[in-house]
């Protein structure tokens, strides 16, 4: 008996017909089988997709989204006033797919099919900057530069490559900015290169280095880059690696707080999962729990309390 009654499926007309093709060949057949009423929609932008969200959301259980980070911050930026939103199912099919990677999905797109329709519903807190929602961070500095420097045809054709290779030219003119931060009425001041707000645990699929990042314990984790070098990027290259001590990573600085208030100068443009949009000052609240996902258990990432 399928364990949903009626679902919806969205992906994005960016791709190629023979990559949505086969895309949608390897999970149509697992998600129909666990899904009543699957209906499918093909989006040409994000008008479009807020559209068909608008129109299905009152009647749809699950909602699928097959794509990426970019995908993601969209539907959620789409459900999170929503009173009664929909489960959330993310099926990885991105560059990086950080934010699946965090709620412990498979990569390979059959598997997360079969992972989403056998795993557990789990609350997921979301964070708030001004008037935007994010799922997995809020950031400045390096991140917004690394994400200025991506060249979209080395994206295309190198996918997370292309990260990395933006990421060196950007270390190589790095520059530091002054910032001041109201962490829950504490202040915090100092110079950086990068600041982040994390709510999930990846970067450019790379994990975070701080192991308490959880996805519902009430909490962002911020971490602060102080200095911008080679032996600060070699070191964070490592950030797949949950075992590597964080007493390593000496440049940078870590801090926990729900309600967050930030300045910069000079003006910093911000980056929220992938997508730059507004820029320093800025502030930030944690909306506990307030959309539920579909989770994964693969990888050595533990993204929840319990």
């Amino acid at each position: 008996m399928p364990r949903f009654n009626k679902g919806l499926l969205v992906y994005h007309a960016n791709a190629g017909n023979e990559e949505i093709e086969h895309s949608l060949a390897q999970v149509l057949p697992v998600l129909a089988a666990e899904v009543k009423q699957l209906i499918t929609v093909q989006t040409e932008d994000i008008d479009d997709l807020y559209l068909t969200a608008d129109k299905y959301k009152q009647e749809i259980e699950v909602f699928f989204i097959l794509g990426g980070d970019g995908t993601v911050h969209e539907c959620v930026n789409i459900f999170a006033e929503e009173e009664n939103a929909p489960l959330l199912g993310v099926l990885p099919a991105g560059t990086c797919n950080d934010f699946a990677r965090t709620l412990g999905l498979p990569m390979d797109l059959a598997q997360a099919a079969r992972a989403l329709v056998k795993g557990e519903a789990k609350e997921v807190d979301i964070g708030k900057a001004d008037d935007k929602y994010f799922a997995n961070f809020w950031g400045i500095g390096l991140v917004t530069k690394t994400s200025h420097n991506i060249d979209e045809d080395q994206k295309d054709s190198l996918g997370v490559l292309s990260y990395f290779i933006s990421a060196f030219k950007t270390m190589s003119g790095a520059e530091t900015f002054s910032y001041k931060l109201d962490l829950d009425g504490k202040e915090m001041e100092g110079e950086a290169v990068m600041l982040m707000v994390m709510n999930g645990g990846f970067i450019g699929t790379r994990q975070v280095p701080d192991p308490d990042i959880k996805l519902d314990d009430g909490y962002f984790n911020i971490m602060v880059v102080k200095d911008s070098n080679f032996r600060l990027f070699r070191e964070l290259m490592t950030m797949n690696r949950p075992w590597t001590n964080e007493d390593n990573f000496r440049e940078l600085a870590y801090a926990k707080a729900s309600h967050i208030k930030i300045s910069s100068d000079p003006v910093e443009e911000v980056d929220r999962d992938g997508e730059i949009e507004g820029e320093t000052p800025a502030e930030i609240h944690l909306l506990p729990k307030h959309l539920s996902f579909l989770v994964g258990n693969q990888g050595t990432h533990v993204a929840f309390s319990d």
